[in-house]
């Protein structure tokens, strides 16, 4: 990490947040002018799989940059969380197979119910924390996340049902079978045509699904990306206000 992003990040405050003896790292910003008589939005943002770890830095690599740009933080005063999973975990409920060795081609199989990840439950956990413990718009909570995340986006609202107003799952997947479980939730979901890590299907999938639920759902499909789309995603115009104007129950 360049010097400068360490600065910059360094404005992500470094926590742990322990129960029963697991622990999972997280960072948390504060608005600017950050005022407990008010109330703010909250964001959880989960990070990919090659961001895992408890060094509690690498899960800013991706995303947390947008938030701690001066028109961000102007715009959209709120509470980012980013937790990190560990290395041996797994943000969502999921079955690979690996076909090759050189190509790392992955086949997944979602499981649409059974008990949650550790990492999962820790991070649901620390979400129930944050909103009883911060000042949270309980009608703006968010989530967002990519590849591993995005996974983890789609389980999150459904395993936290009525919490989450919105969500933004960048190049992740879900059982079809749960999209009316988390139907109440508005999405945009975003994925590369060219991804051969988690292919575009299983995004297709889950906007198909939700549609039938007659759910509010937008679907971006960038014709030129691979499974690097959070790229594009977080260029994306609007992405920010489109989420930050969602409320839940309108």
């Amino acid at each position: 990490m360049l010097k400068s992003q360490a600065q910059d990040f360094s404005m992500y405050e470094k926590n742990w947040f322990i129960q029963s003896g697991d622990t999972l790292p997280y960072r948390i910003l504060l608005p600017a002018q950050y005022d407990t008589a008010k109330k703010y939005p909250l964001l959880v943002f989960l990070h990919g799989r090659g961001e895992s770890g408890t060094d509690n830095e690498k899960q800013l690599v991706h995303g947390a940059r947008m938030f701690i740009a001066d028109s961000f933080r102007t715009n959209y005063p709120a509470i980012i969380v980013f937790p990190q999973c560990g290395a041996n975990s797994y943000w969502s409920n999921v079955q690979m197979i690996a076909k090759g060795i050189k190509t790392g081609k992955r086949d997944f199989f979602f499981i649409p119910d059974g008990h949650p990840t550790a990492y999962m439950q820790l991070v649901i956990n620390l979400t129930k924390h944050i909103i009883s413990h911060y000042p949270i718009k309980k009608t703006q909570v968010y989530a967002m996340g990519l590849s591993m995340g995005g996974m983890g986006t789609f389980e999150i609202v459904r395993r936290m049902p009525g919490v989450f107003a919105a969500a933004i799952p960048i190049c992740g997947g879900a059982s079809s079978e749960t999209a009316a479980s988390v139907a109440k939730t508005k999405w945009w979901i975003f994925h590369g045509a060219k991804d051969d890590v988690v292919l575009p299907q299983y995004s297709v999938n889950m906007v198909e699904a939700l549609q039938k639920t007659k759910a509010t759902v937008k679907f971006t499909l960038f014709p030129d990306a691979n499974h690097n789309s959070w790229d594009p995603a977080f260029a994306t115009s609007g992405i920010m206000q489109w989420l930050f104007s969602q409320k839940k129950g309108k």
